[in-house]
């Protein structure tokens, strides 16, 4: 299993960028998505260039600011796979963001880590 860590200080407040995150039917901030189904504790999306995926949302706390999803459906055989984003106040106007993501196989992993990526890119143009 493979373990991805992103952690970025952003320039808005952590309120903010927890408001962004815990709509889970939001996706301004991912660019490969245009539609986002909400379904109890699922979400399911058409990836460009990859396909349908549908994530559980395993916890979304908003004292802690932590969103923590797990893909259960993909069009590629993934064993194992928990992302953990959580949201940290810098100051007023600061904060930070820790994206941990957990994959199995790891032959997925740079695809999912260029998703992170591509995701915070994202996360700034929207704030």
């Amino acid at each position: 299993m493979k373990i991805l860590k992103e952690e970025v200080e952003l320039h808005c407040s952590a309120n903010k960028l927890w408001e962004i995150l815990s709509d889970v039917g939001r996706y301004d901030w991912v660019p490969s998505i245009e539609d986002i189904t909400l379904s109890d504790d699922c979400r399911s999306f058409e990836m460009k260039g990859i396909g349908k995926i549908t994530e559980k949302i395993l916890k979304c706390d908003e004292q802690e600011m932590i969103l923590q999803y797990s893909a259960i459906e993909t069009p590629v055989p993934i064993e194992h796979h928990l992302a953990t984003m959580q949201v940290f106040p810098i100051s007023e106007q600061e904060c930070s963001l820790s994206w941990i993501t957990e994959i199995s196989p790891d032959v997925f992993s740079t695809g999912i880590h260029q998703g992170m990526l591509t995701s915070i890119e994202g996360i700034k143009k929207v704030i």
